[in-house]
Parts: C-alpha cells; structure tokens; sequence
C-alpha cells in the first residue's frame, strides 16, 4: 500500500499509526523514518532500564554475605539466577501482547511495573533478618525486566523496513543491554553514598574480608532505589511520545501459527545459545569471581564483559545486513568454543592459582561474541520469516505480495519475542550450572565443558539449515 504525501495527516489518530507501509520508499523518507526513531529511541532506555533491573541481584546477591545475611553459595546463585527464570517465562507472554495492547500502552505499563521490584528490594536489603523466601519472591519479581525485552524488540521490528531491521533491533537491544553493565558498574558507586538523602534509609556497617578491607558504611538499599525516578520519567515518556501501530494489531491465535513452524524452534535454540550466554554469563560472573579469586573485588571488573557484550551487539546486527546473519552466527559459535576453553585453561586447581587475568580476558572475548551473536541470529529471523511467507504467496500477484509481507512482518515480530523468551533461560540454567558444579566438584569445569559441547551443536545446525551452499533458507 502507497501513501502519498496528500494523505499523511490522515495516516495518524492521535498516538495511533492507521497507515504504516515503511517498505514504501516515498512514505519512508517523507514521514516514517522520523517516527520510527522517535519510537526507537524511547524504546531503548525504556529497555535499558528493564535489563537493570532484571540483572540487579547479580550484584545485590554478592554484598549479601557482608551485609550479614547467612546464606550459602547456592542460595545465592538461586538469587542470582531466578530473576532469569521468571523472565523468561513472562517473555513468553510479552512476546504477543504488543499486537493486541499496542506497543506504546504496553511499553509504559511494563516500564512502570519496574517500580515493584525496585522499592521491595530496596527495603528488605536494610534489615538482615528478612526471610530468604522474601528474597527470592523480589528476585522472582526482578523478571519484570527481563519480560520487557521480548514486547520490546517486537514493537520496534514493526517500525523498520526489511534492510534495516538488523541494525534497529541491533541498536534497541545493545543500547538496551548496557543496562546489566551500568547496574554492575554504578551499584559500587552509588551505595557508598547517601545520595538519596534520608528517605532512602539509614546506612548499614558491611563487615569486608580479606584483601578488601572493612567494616564500611554503605547504602545497600541505593542499588534498588537509584533507578526509581528514571523509571517514572521513562514511562511517562512512553505514554506520551511512543506510537501505536493499527496494522500490527493481531490476536494471540493470529500470532500462535509460530508454534507450527519449525525455523521458529530452530531459531529458539540458537538464541539460547548467544543471548542465553549473554544474560547467563552477566548474571553469574560476579559470583564465579568471588568463589574462583577470593582476593579479587569481584564487582570492579564484573560490568566489563555485560558492556563489551551491548556494545557488540548493534555491531552484530550492522554486519549481518551487510555479511549475512547466518555467517556470522556459525563464526561466532565457533570463536565462543575457543573463549570457553580460554577460560577453563585460567581456572585456580590443584596446586595452581588460576591465572585471572586469562580468565578476564577469556571471558571478556566470550562477551563480545555473545553480543556479535545476538545481533546476528536476530537479524536472520526477519530474512527467514520474510522468506517463508513470499514462498507462500508466490504467484498470487500483488495483493498476495502485501500479504506475504504483512504475514511476514506479523510472525517476525512474534518469533523474535519467542526466541527471546526462550533464550532468557540462559540467564537461569548458566548460574544455576555453575552452582550445581561448584556444589557437586568444587570447580565450575563440568559446567563450562557442556557449553563447549552446546556450541558445538550450535554451530552444526546453523550451517545445516541456514550457512551451507544448498541450505533450507540461507540467510
């Protein structure tokens, strides 16, 4: 459908998009350019604020043990890991509701919803005595954040046309992703201070051990509560300056056709091999640094490898448009078995130390790919998808070509919330394993030797079914 320049000021109802072709050239330049970044750029602190909070616990989790709360190491990797749980399992709701709420009612609700974890943790981290079972019911509700991702990329795919969808969605989740790193890198900063003044609560005495020095005074509670007025301001923003989209509007049985398609499944695995690594990774580093290197700070270096991965994923997403999804993601598979076995030579055993900054650097490299990763199987969903609905239609003409493309658009949008969903296991299963191989062999070696045999896999199905000359859809 064509939009002329005489009929823009009828293609809007207020905040509501009734026309909206952006594979049109013509309406591109002339008007939908502009709004689709005005969406964009709302949408990414919105989403960087809901992987803050989502990751909060990596770092709440660690200042527990000197706060005076008695917990065991597995207790908490549980915190640490359950927010990833419950994220995941909301992603898979999130997934379908932008086309039935809209994405702009739906990004200011949810952002909003960060509130509640946010002010409850910053409560109970005051008082030692709260129960463990409170603990993990906040570190149930920290999931809020990571369901926001899912309704979030599937909004913003509706915006872009085809050939740019890479690096939009590459720039929405990467910029969105430096959430986890500042979390990690701004919780050490902003607990040393009273800087929210004394509603925030009285300062607690942190008995520190070993090389770190102690007991200080800190502000526990400002790792919680320092993102509760951006969350109010950032929701207010998405009410008042994010878009609805008429034609992206669907019901879930309109968007649940996914679940018979099979690069839906396939695609779900590979994204829980590079974004599951991510948020897996990002949530359990600063605990596999306490435990392997006692003498480490463990939170000075933990943001680093989030970072590196955010900031690789636009870059992820800008060379598959150009390089071709499906190639950077076996390549990256293939480099993440080598990071992986980098950090199992650096690992503290026997007689031996470890060698830290091997295992930094190994684990930063890891990071990296995680984000090339990301950006790359999400670029290749709007190909296979788009490609799939054409193959349909082929033949029917023109009005069977503008349905293939909304029917791709459509299940694009809802596979790319659906394998977010299922990728976000990651964040659960990677803390969860390395607790489980502490707890059952003292080292995290068999954990980090199953994610080798997992990449592995990964590789071979992306090459199978997407990479090689004759493949099913090469992309």
């Amino acid at each position: 459908m064509s939009l002329s320049t005489d009929a823009s000021p009828k293609a809007r109802r207020g905040r509501l998009l009734t026309v909206w072709t952006p594979e049109d050239q013509a309406f591109w330049v002339n008007e939908g350019n502009a709004i689709a970044n005005v969406n964009l750029w709302i949408s990414i602190p919105a989403l960087f604020l809901a992987f803050a909070v989502w990751q909060m616990w990596s770092v709440v989790a660690v200042n527990l043990p000197n706060l005076g709360f008695r917990y065991t190491e597995n207790q908490l990797f549980w915190l640490a890991a359950l927010p990833a749980l419950s994220g995941a399992t909301l992603r898979i709701f999130y997934s379908f509701m932008v086309p039935v709420f809209g994405g702009r009612r739906w990004t200011a609700l949810t952002t909003a919803s960060l509130l509640l974890p946010t002010i409850g943790v910053g409560l109970a981290v005051q008082d030692p005595t709260t129960p463990y079972s409170t603990m993990l019911i906040l570190a149930l509700l920290c999931g809020l954040g990571g369901g926001n991702f899912s309704s979030s990329m599937s909004n913003i795919s509706f915006f872009f046309p085809k050939e740019r969808k890479g690096s939009a969605l590459g720039l929405n989740a990467g910029l969105g992703n430096l959430g986890v790193s500042s979390v990690q890198f701004l919780a050490p900063l902003v607990i040393t201070m009273g800087i929210l003044g004394p509603w925030a609560g009285e300062p607690q005495m942190a008995k520190l051990s070993g090389a770190h020095g102690g007991p200080v005074e800190i502000w526990a509670q400002n790792a919680a509560f320092i993102w509760v007025p951006f969350i109010l301001i950032v929701s207010m923003l998405a009410w008042v300056g994010m878009h609805d989209i008429a034609d992206a509007k669907a019901s879930f049985r309109d968007q649940a056709v996914i679940f018979k398609r099979k690069h839906n499944w396939i695609m779900c695995f590979l994204y829980l091999g590079t974004f599951g690594s991510f948020i897996g990774f990002s949530a359990g580093f600063p605990l596999l640094i306490k435990y392997l290197y006692p003498d480490i700070r463990p939170l000075q270096y933990a943001w680093l490898g989030p970072l590196v991965g955010a900031m690789a994923r636009p870059f992820g997403g800008w060379l598959s448009d150009r390089m071709g999804g499906a190639r950077v993601t076996f390549w990256t598979f293939f480099w993440m078995i080598l990071g992986v076995l980098g950090v199992m030579a650096s690992l503290p055993g026997g007689q031996s130390p470890g060698n830290f900054f091997g295992f930094l650097l190994s684990f930063l490299f890891l990071f990296f790919l995680t984000g090339i990763g990301n950006g790359s199987t999400f670029a290749m969903i709007p190909v296979i998808f788009n490609t799939l609905a054409q193959r349909r239609h082929a033949g029917g003409g023109p009005d069977a070509q503008a349905r293939a493309d909304t029917e791709g658009a459509k299940e694009s949008a809802a596979v790319l919330g659906f394998s977010g969903a299922m990728g976000a296991y990651g964040g659960f299963f990677i803390p969860k394993s390395f607790g489980t191989s502490f707890e059952l062999t003292g080292t995290p070696y068999a954990a980090l030797l199953f994610f080798v045999v997992f990449y592995a896999v990964s590789i071979a199905v992306t090459w199978w079914y997407y990479s090689r000359r004759r493949a099913e859809i090469p992309c």
